[in-house]
C-alpha cells in the first residue's frame, strides 16, 4: 500500500516540477479563465444596468463562467498531463516502471486537480475582489456542484486519453474540442428548455446539465436542487466507470501490442 502512494505521488511531483520550471505553464493555467471571468463580467454588469432579470440574479454570468471553466479545466488537467507524457515520448519508459495502470489514472485525476485549482481558484478569488462576486448560501452544495463537475472532466478526459493511446496525438484534437461540442447541450448559459424537442433528451444524459439548471434555481429563485444534484451524481458514477474503464483496456492492449513506444510528436 505505501508503494501505492509512493508511484502515485512520484508521477504528480512529475508534473509539479515542471511547473515549477516553467513559469509560461502557470500563467497559462490562470490566464484563460481569469480573461473569461472578466469579459463575462462586465457583460453582466452591462446587462444589469438594462435587465431586471439580470438585476435580480447578480452574478449569475459569473457563475455560468467559473463553473464552466472548473468542468473544462477538469478534463483537459487530465488531457494535457497525459499529453505532456506523449509530447516527451515518455510513455514507453512509464509502461516499463513499477508503475500500474490504475496508478496511472490517479496520478491523472490528481494532477488535473492541483491545475483546476490553480486556475479557477485564481479566478474565483479574482471574482471575489474585483466584482464582489458571492455564491448563494449554498456553501456545502455548491462545492457538490463543483465536484460533480470535475468528475464529468476527468471521465471525460480519461476517455480522450484512451483515444490519444490509440490512434497517437493524431487525436489531440477531441482534448480541446470534445467539450464544446457538448457545451451546447448543457445549458451553461440558458435553460435546456430554450433547446430544439428533439436535442432536449440528448441533454439529460450529461451531469452538466443537471448542475447548471440547479445553479440557475439557486439564483434565481433561492431553491437548492437536491434531486438534481443527485441525478448528476448518478449519471457521474457511470460516466467516470466508463472513462476509467477505457483507459485502462486502451492502456493494456498497447502495452500488450508493443504500441506504447509509437506514441509521440
Amino acid at each position: 500500500m505505501v508503494l501505492f502512494f509512493r508511484r502515485i505521488y512520484a508521477m504528480i511531483l512529475r508534473h509539479v516540477y515542471l511547473f515549477m520550471c516553467s513559469w509560461p505553464r502557470v500563467l497559462e493555467l490562470i490566464y484563460w479563465p481569469f480573461l473569461n471571468m472578466v469579459l463575462w463580467a462586465y457583460m453582466s454588469k452591462f446587462l444589469s444596468e438594462y435587465s431586471n432579470i439580470f438585476l435580480m440574479a447578480s452574478g449569475v454570468l459569473i457563475a455560468c463562467v467559473i463553473m464552466w471553466d472548473t468542468l473544462f479545466r477538469g478534463q483537459l488537467g487530465v488531457t494535457l498531463s497525459f499529453i505532456e507524457e506523449l509530447w516527451s515520448r515518455n510513455l514507453g519508459n512509464i509502461a516499463v516502471s513499477p508503475l500500474k495502470p490504475i496508478e496511472l489514472v490517479l496520478s491523472l485525476i490528481v494532477a488535473s486537480f492541483l491545475r483546476t485549482l490553480v486556475g479557477v481558484g485564481g479566478a474565483g478569488i479574482a471574482a471575489y475582489f474585483l466584482f464582489d462576486f458571492h455564491l448563494p448560501l449554498f456553501g456545502i452544495g455548491f462545492i457538490l456542484f463543483f465536484i460533480n463537475l470535475l468528475i464529468m472532466g476527468w471521465a471525460l478526459g480519461l476517455a480522450i486519453c484512451a483515444l490519444l493511446i490509440r490512434f497517437g496525438l493524431s487525436a489531440e484534437t477531441f482534448a480541446w474540442a470534445a467539450l464544446f461540442f457538448i457545451q451546447p447541450l448543457c445549458g451553461v448559459f440558458y435553460p435546456v428548455s430554450v433547446l430544439p424537442e428533439w436535442l432536449q433528451p440528448f441533454s439529460l444524459i450529461i451531469p452538466a446539465t443537471y448542475i447548471f439548471e440547479g445553479m440557475r434555481l439557486a439564483f434565481f429563485d433561492g431553491v437548492f436542487g437536491i434531486d438534481l444534484l443527485l441525478k448528476a451524481c448518478l449519471i457521474n458514477i457511470i460516466y467516470i466507470f466508463v472513462g476509467v474503464s477505457l483507459l485502462l483496456f486502451s492502456y493494456s492492449h498497447a502495452k500488450r501490442n508493443g504500441l506504447l513506444l509509437g506514441n509521440g510528436e
